[in-house]
C-alpha cells in the first residue's frame, strides 16, 4: 500500500478586515487536522506582496505550522526580491514557492519585464537556493496557460529541479490521467521531483468557471455534467464538489502521489471533509 501522503493548504491574503478574519477562523479549524504546510499567494502582478507577507509571517507565529510563501517575478528587481527573502527569513520562513507569476492582467496578458528583474521562475529557484532557502515551484497537469508543449514545461521543470528545486506543487486539475502523464514524462526525464497534486474542492460554480479560466485548467465533460445537475442548490453544489475531490485523491493516494495540496479559497469546510473521508488525517 502507498505511503500516507502530505496534506497541505493554499490561502490567498484576504483584501480587508472581514475576509482577515474569515481566514483565522479557516485557519483555526485546521489546525488540530495538522496540515504539513500552509502556502499564501501572491495576486495578479505581485499586487498583493505586502500582504502576503504579512500574513505569511503571522501564521507562522500564530499556529506553528509550516508556512510557504510565494514569491513570484512580476514587477520586482532583483534587489527587491533579495528584501523580500529576508523579510520572509526574519518572520522565520524558511521555505518559498518560486513562481514567474501572472501579469497584472491575468496569465493570457503579455509579459512584461522588469528593469532589473527576472523573468523566469528557474532564476528566482537559484536566487532563493543562493539565499539558503528551500523552494518549490509550480507544475501544471493541463500545461502552463502560456505554453503549447507540456514537454517543454517537463525540460522547464527539468532545470528547475537542476537549479535547486526539491518539490513542486501542481496546479489545480480533475484528471488524475494528466498527473500520471506528467509524473512519467517526468521520471523520463530521470526526475527524482516530487510532484505534489493541486486539488480545488468545487464549492461555487461562477469561481470554478472564473479559477478554470483563469488557470488554463479544461472541466471534464463528466464533472461539468454532475455540477450541472446540482447547480440551483449551494448546498448541493458543495456537497458534489466534495464528493469530485475525494474521488480524485483517492485515486491520487492509490497511485502514490506523495502529496495533496488543497486550493482552499479561504475556507476550510470541504478539505476537512475531504482530508477525513480520504483518511489522510
Amino acid at each position: 500500500m502507498p505511503s500516507t501522503p502530505t496534506f497541505s493548504v493554499e490561502f490567498f491574503p484576504p483584501k480587508d478586515m472581514a475576509g482577515e478574519a474569515r481566514l483565522w477562523a479557516s485557519l483555526d479549524a485546521l489546525v488540530p487536522f495538522n496540515p504539513d504546510f500552509v502556502s499564501v499567494t501572491y495576486g495578479a502582478g505581485g499586487s498583493t506582496r505586502d500582504r502576503t507577507i504579512r500574513i505569511t509571517s503571522e501564521i507562522t507565529k500564530r499556529t506553528g505550522l509550516k508556512t510557504v510563501a510565494h514569491l513570484t517575478c512580476v514587477g520586482s528587481t532583483e534587489e527587491e526580491l533579495r528584501e523580500t527573502l529576508s523579510n520572509y527569513r526574519n518572520a522565520g520562513i524558511t521555505s518559498v514557492l518560486a513562481l514567474r507569476g501572472d501579469p497584472e492582467g491575468g496569465p493570457a496578458s503579455k509579459w512584461q519585464t522588469t528593469e532589473g528583474g527576472f523573468d523566469h521562475a528557474d532564476q528566482l529557484v537559484t536566487l532563493a537556493r543562493e539565499l539558503g532557502f528551500e523552494v518549490g515551484v509550480a507544475a501544471f497537469p493541463d500545461k502552463h496557460p502560456a505554453s503549447r508543449d507540456l514537454n517543454q514545461d517537463v525540460l522547464v521543470l527539468l532545470e528547475k529541479e537542476r537549479r535547486g528545486a526539491s518539490f513542486a506543487t501542481t496546479q489545480f486539475f480533475f484528471g488524475i490521467e494528466k498527473y500520471l502523464d506528467l509524473r512519467e514524462r517526468l521520471q523520463i526525464g530521470n526526475s527524482k521531483l516530487p510532484i505534489i497534486a493541486g486539488i480545488l474542492p468545487i464549492t461555487n460554480v461562477k469561481q470554478l468557471e472564473r479559477m478554470a479560466l483563469l488557470s488554463g485548467t479544461p472541466i471534464p465533460q463528466d464533472i461539468s455534467a454532475r455540477i450541472s445537475v446540482v447547480e440551483a442548490t449551494p448546498e448541493l453544489v458543495r456537497a458534489e464538489g466534495v464528493a469530485i475531490a475525494s474521488e480524485l485523491a483517492q485515486d491520487l493516494i492509490s497511485s502514490g502521489a506523495p502529496g495533496l495540496h488543497f486550493y482552499t479559497m479561504n475556507s476550510a469546510d470541504s478539505t476537512i471533509e475531504i482530508v477525513k473521508r480520504v483518511g489522510l488525517r
